[in-house]
């Protein structure tokens, strides 16, 4: 894996304060231009009216499905020994083809400060195939992304809209960069998430699994936070997935000013705290996991069968 630079907590949140301000005022002076903002889409908790007129309406639930036992289990065990968390260097062998890592579902914090999560979620009747197409159809509209965990998501949008194009479904996300609302645990997260070729970092795909790997940071401001990688592999009734988060793995990235503006329009989740996550944000993120991933799974073959063309 490719190293990282990190920079240190001053240099961070003088980013963040400089793109806040851009994407507020715009890059022009104010004597002579008034700044614009696009039309953006709202952020909003469960469904409204109109979004029982998607031809999708018949996904949508009032809440989430629990996590399976195994996620709860880790939530309330307690966060794992920093020696039993392997290094984000490793996570392509980690995540291999085949066997199984020491801890598959847990949370914790490396003595680097960098914060871990990892979810295991068994898939019967799904297929890697059906996941690629996922990443690539959900983040046109909140209400599609709100499929995915009712409770806790709130809005989607997407750098390139390339749901309609005829291309195979992971080149629709794979360069792609989608915008994201949600709550994990009781904090407001507005991210940005930037899809990468699993290929390209190392990772061993064969073309039955697939790797969904991804830079996550902020919506608003230049601040990359770490990594995530799902990994979906077959099994004798269907897939597993087998989820990795590492974060606090800083950088910077040429923000979105467009986004950025909406994402403030929205109402800013800005606090500068948040760009040293903690462990308690792990242990909520290894729960938000495993309820999104149990409930889509729960209906993603039909959604998949009546919509995938």
């Amino acid at each position: 894996m490719p190293r990282h630079w990190i920079p240190n907590r001053r240099t961070v949140l003088s980013a963040a304060g400089m793109a806040i301000a851009v994407a507020v005022v715009g890059s022009v002076p104010r004597s002579t231009a008034a700044p614009r903002l696009p039309a953006c889409g709202t952020r909003y908790r469960g469904y409204r009216t109109e979004d029982y007129s998607q031809p999708y309406a018949s996904f949508m639930t009032e809440h989430t499905t629990e996590a399976p036992q195994s996620v709860l289990d880790a939530y309330h065990g307690g966060p794992i020994d920093p020696a039993r968390i392997p290094q984000f260097d490793s996570v392509t062998t980690e995540l291999a083809p085949s066997g199984y890592a020491e801890v598959e579902t847990g949370y914790g914090r490396l003595p680097d400060g960098v914060v871990y999560a990892a979810v295991r979620t068994d898939m019967p009747g799904v297929t890697a195939a059906m996941w690629d197409w996922w990443f690539g159809w959900h983040s046109t509209e909140a209400a599609r992304y709100k499929l995915w965990h009712p409770d806790a998501h709130l809005h989607a949008s997407l750098r390139r809209d390339l749901t309609s194009a005829q291309i195979p479904d992971r080149q629709k996300y794979i360069g792609n960069t989608t915008y994201v609302d949600e709550y994990v645990g009781p904090k407001l997260q507005q991210l940005a998430i930037e899809f990468h070729d699993p290929l390209l970092h190392g990772f061993d795909v064969p073309a039955d699994h697939t790797v969904v790997f991804g830079r996550v940071g902020s919506s608003i401001a230049p601040i990359d936070l770490g990594w995530l990688a799902h990994q979906v592999r077959p099994t004798a009734d269907g897939c597993e997935m087998r989820s990795r988060f590492y974060l606090n793995l800083r950088g910077l990235h040429v923000p979105n000013l467009v986004e950025a503006a909406c994402a403030i329009a929205r109402g800013p989740s800005v606090d500068p705290s948040d760009v040293v996550l903690t462990v308690d944000l792990a242990k909520d993120l290894m729960l938000h996991c495993g309820q999104e991933m149990n409930h889509l799974a729960g209906f993603l073959p039909e959604l998949h069968r009546t919509f995938a063309h």
